[in-house]
């Protein structure tokens, strides 16, 4: 990497920082440490434990004799990494009133600081793996300025007041476009990134391999609150015909009827946004719903999930386009553009598929503690692909692999149909 580039690194860096705090400046200071539930973290957490990923990954093995800025933070904000120490446990990250706000900003621009000096420092004997240790900070930020906004949506959802996070909603385009069939001849057809290849990608994208897909089709466009309405209205969640034995399990013990976040309210159908309660739209995409209840409504409208493979491939035959959404809640299709073959890809809702997390052929864990960041969770989850209204920009690709339990529905997760050919 040249000067040229690497000022370019320096300037995401300062940009990727800044973000995350700018998406805090709506919150009250209260909302600060909520945390409704163990899956999700405080915003202050999320502040902190990606400073700590710089510090810990970058200040403290480069920088010689590297002061921290307090040594119980590396206790406090390590999330996962048993190679590194000791984790606060995560249920309880709620309980930590200190470091206050306050202190965790100094922590962040002391962090911030002690970047900008060991990036200026291109005779660097590590200069590479500087490099792409900052690079990885940074996607891991983003992947965290995500979190923040699911994780305090779902615990303003623990308060009866339904609390906004943004007071005034963005205008929505009218109407959704009827559904089209895109169909694709499947073939061999290779996925995934190559290591070495042109721009980022985590370790879990690799390495390149090649699949052999039969013929399918994909739905132009994710499936609207209207559609999954009437699954509903059908007894789509008291017949067991549609469902994983695993999720009409956990249909039976969480007694779920509906997408998380639906409610009525003086015979209205709403839906607690991150711009509070709006009235449900029907032309919509259906979010938050959980691996079970996408695979479910998949087979009641005699359809099924993609493999992330037949996700990718298709995406790779057009255009990758990837704006930054428009606002925090997923908008409708529009009135049937056919700009595009498939719509809604990176801007709406993460798309369930029914591919295991599992690792590619070649796949290896990367020495020390960075290893830890995606092969140890390649068990009993499945991949989602796309985007979804909340993620950051410039942080997608085609190749990209989220990844979720079967039952988590706090995500902006939703549905895009497949079909056999």
């Amino acid at each position: 990497m040249d000067v040229s580039e690497s000022h370019s690194l320096a300037g995401e860096f300062h940009a990727t920082r800044e973000y995350s705090q700018k998406a805090c400046e709506a919150l009250e200071l209260e909302d600060y440490g909520l945390q409704a539930e163990a899956f999700v973290s405080p915003p202050k957490w999320h502040l902190a434990h990606t400073t700590w990923f710089f510090e810990t990954f970058l200040l403290k093995p480069f920088v010689k004799g590297y002061e921290p800025f307090h040594a119980d933070f590396e206790v406090l904000f390590n999330s996962y990494y048993n190679t590194i120490g000791a984790q606060f446990p995560r249920a309880q990250r709620g309980l930590l009133s200190r470091p206050t706000v306050a202190q965790v900003l100094d922590y962040r621009q002391h962090v911030n600081d002690g970047i900008s000096r060991l990036l200026d420092r291109h005779d660097h004997p590590r200069r590479q793996t500087i490099e792409e240790r900052c690079r990885l900070g940074i996607e891991h930020e983003k992947q965290h300025q995500e979190l923040f906004f699911t994780d305090i949506k779902y615990s303003l959802w623990a308060n009866p007041l339904y609390p906004a996070v943004q007071n005034h909603a963005p205008a929505q385009p009218a109407g959704a476009a009827e559904t089209r069939w895109r169909d694709y001849p499947g073939g061999l057809f290779e996925m995934g990134v190559k290591p070495g290849q042109a721009g980022f990608a985590f370790d879990n994208e690799m390495p390149a391999h090649k699949v052999y897909l039969e013929p399918f089709s994909l739905a132009d466009r994710l499936v609207t609150n209207r559609e999954y309405q009437a699954f509903i209205d059908d007894g789509g969640y008291s017949n067991p015909v549609y469902w994983l034995a695993d999720g009409w399990a956990t249909v039976q013990q969480q007694r779920w009827t509906q997408p998380l976040y639906w409610l009525e309210r003086q015979g209205k159908a709403m839906e607690f946004t991150l711009y509070g309660l709006l009235e449900r739209r029907g032309d919509q995409p259906v979010c938050h719903l959980s691996g079970y209840e996408a695979d479910a409504y998949a087979n009641w409208a005699d359809a099924r999930l993609p493999t992330e493979a037949e996700w990718e491939f298709a995406a790779t035959q057009q255009a990758f386009h990837c704006a930054p959404a428009a606002g925090l809640h997923p908008r409708a299709a529009g009135g049937g553009s056919t700009a595009e073959p498939l719509l809604q890809l990176y801007d709406s809702c993460w798309q369930w598929t029914a591919s295991a997390y599992r690792p590619y052929p070649g796949f290896t864990i990367q020495p020390g503690a960075i290893g830890e960041y995606n092969g140890k969770f390649m068990s009993n989850q499945w991949v989602l692909r796309g985007g979804s209204c909340v993620s950051s920009n410039h942080h997608l690709r085609p190749s990209y692999r989220n990844f979720f339990y079967l039952h988590d529905r706090w995500q902006f997760s939703g549905i895009r149909l497949a079909r056999n050919i």
